[in-house]
């Protein structure tokens, strides 16, 4: 009988000390739960009763307000670009990152070759990641933005391809890449 009451009482010693490990872990997720929710329905449901100032037209319209609007936007897989088009986020971001990159190499000196090899690099391997997921994508592909990015990258292509890896780019070619890649950006 004592042993039998010894191994309980281990076992039950052991189950103690367990337990307040637990249940720190489940006040905390508890207790972070409860806050959220909080915040949730604050901005949901107690925001609009609040007499605190009134909208005007343009506030209405806007969807990102506060907490929810920043949650959604994360789950969102559309935004919102300067023009007002509602486009998928990773084709904003991607194309961001050529028109970044690409107008960078531009305007650096080909006299530090360093430099600009690093530059040129950047830029060729967000033109081949762009490249590679949105091409002839119909979601994107008659927007302003693809089509100038095109033509930059068709322009810039072209002529190297007849000129050699190595030539350097002529300014006509370089301001109507640059152009090309503004008109672009301000779509985005």
């Amino acid at each position: 009988m004592e042993r039998h009451e010894t191994r309980s009482s281990k076992l039950q010693f052991k189950c103690s000390a367990v337990e307040p490990r637990m249940l720190n872990r489940r006040h905390v997720i508890a207790r972070t739960t409860a806050s959220l929710l909080a915040v949730v329905t604050f901005n949901c449901i107690l925001t609009p009763i609040l007499p605190v100032r009134a909208e005007s037209d343009d506030r209405k319209e806007e969807d990102d307000q506060g907490v929810v609007g920043a949650i959604k936007s994360l789950f969102d897989p559309n935004e919102k670009t300067k023009s007002g088009k509602v486009l998928p986020k990773a084709y904003v971001k991607s194309a961001r990152e050529v028109v970044k990159t690409l107008r960078e190499s531009l305007q650096e000196d080909p006299k530090d070759v360093a430099k600009f090899r690093r530059t040129a690099d950047s830029a060729k391997e967000s033109i081949r990641d762009y490249l590679s997921n949105w091409r002839g994508q119909e979601k994107v592909a008659g927007e302003e933005s693809y089509v100038e990015l095109e033509k930059a990258i068709r322009s810039l292509a072209g002529f190297y391809s007849k000129a050699g890896p190595s030539a350097p780019l002529p300014e006509e070619i370089k301001n109507e890449i640059l152009s090309d890649l503004n008109t672009a950006e301000e779509s985005l």
